[in-house]
């Protein structure tokens, strides 16, 4: 064993030798042996993940493609074959557009400020003693452990038109036209206050992780770096962030996801998604047509497309990282 390991390891062995290639092939066994491994680890999670989600996909696209309402559903009716009539429906709906719109505007939003203010108050976690940090962590962690309904009712008695805080004090530093300001009334100001409830839910989870990541990294790699010459801007982005990039990759799918499908936090604050539906987003439009418009099959045909787009999403961001990363 030592003596094949000293054959691999001299430098002298010439590439084609036959003990240059009974080197490659232990290390290409060893590799396959760990994907096996692998392989066998994750197959009891992969076997639970499909049982689970797999009919449910295959009922909600089976669903989505005939014409299922209150008849059919109490069985007054028989069900009548479609084919994609419903996404033909859907496509050709103005409304539909625009609460697609909507929705990518919203979740863009709150992806963003989810991870800005995740990023930075990881990195002054880092930097502060030990009783301000733990104060932040729990303060990040009881905002995160809020439930979606108690946290938006909250919000929205702090931003009440006549009796909130917000309004009192702003009104108070000089701002007189804040005085009985309705937030929910206008579009904009309505998806700001719910995003501003959504980024103060969501950002926990990226601080948590980013500063797991932040704390594991060696020292001596940012004294290094530091040694180099390098400011602390060059630092973060050229040795910091390449070493950052899966978890940062973790946390950004996982808040798509969850921003993308919003749902408690309009409903709520904006009472069902705002005056004339003008702060829709697609959870709550599907929950619309599906439950108070008993049309089920259009909106299962509405689940189906924002199950197909988050997959494109998150290909999409994938691909994007990986040659990003490849080119640097």
């Amino acid at each position: 064993m030592t003596a094949e390991l000293t054959t691999e390891s001299d430098p002298r062995t010439p590439p084609g030798s036959t003990e240059a290639r009974h080197g490659h092939r232990r290390r290409r066994s060893g590799d396959n042996g760990q994907a096996r491994a692998a392989v066998l680890y994750l197959a009891p999670a992969g076997v639970l993940l499909i049982a689970v989600m797999a009919y449910p996909l295959y009922q909600l696209v089976q669903l989505s493609l005939y014409e299922y309402g209150q008849a059919q559903a109490s069985g007054g009716a028989p069900l009548e074959f479609l084919g994609l009539g419903n996404y033909a429906t859907l496509l050709s709906d103005s409304r539909f557009w625009m609460v697609l719109v909507n929705t990518c505007g919203f979740a863009a939003v709150c992806v963003l400020g989810s991870l800005a203010v995740g990023i930075a108050l990881a990195v002054l976690a880092g930097r502060v003693r030990w009783l301000p940090r733990t104060l932040l962590f729990l303060a990040a962690l009881g905002a995160w452990a809020t439930p979606a309904v108690a946290g938006s009712t909250v919000w929205l008695f702090l931003f009440d038109q006549n009796f909130g805080l917000v309004n009192e004090v702003l009104s108070g530093l000089g701002w007189q036209g804040m005085a009985g300001f309705s937030w929910t009334y206008d579009r904009f100001t309505a998806f700001g206050l719910v995003a501003g409830e959504v980024i103060w839910c969501s950002f926990p989870f990226v601080m948590v992780t980013m500063y797991a990541g932040i704390k594991a990294i060696p020292g001596e790699i940012v004294e290094a770096a530091s040694l180099d010459g390098a400011s602390a801007w060059r630092t973060a982005r050229s040795v910091l962030l390449p070493i950052l990039r899966p978890l940062l990759i973790i946390a950004t799918i996982q808040s798509i996801i969850w921003d993308f499908k919003i749902f408690t936090q309009i409903y709520v604050m904006t009472d069902g998604g705002g005056i004339a539906g003008q702060n829709l987003v697609l959870n709550v439009y599907a929950y619309q047509e599906a439950f108070a418009g008993s049309n089920y099959g259009l909106g299962s045909a509405i689940g189906v497309v924002m199950t197909g787009l988050l997959l494109l999403i998150t290909v999409i961001y994938l691909w994007a990282q990986r040659t990003t990363g490849e080119n640097t």
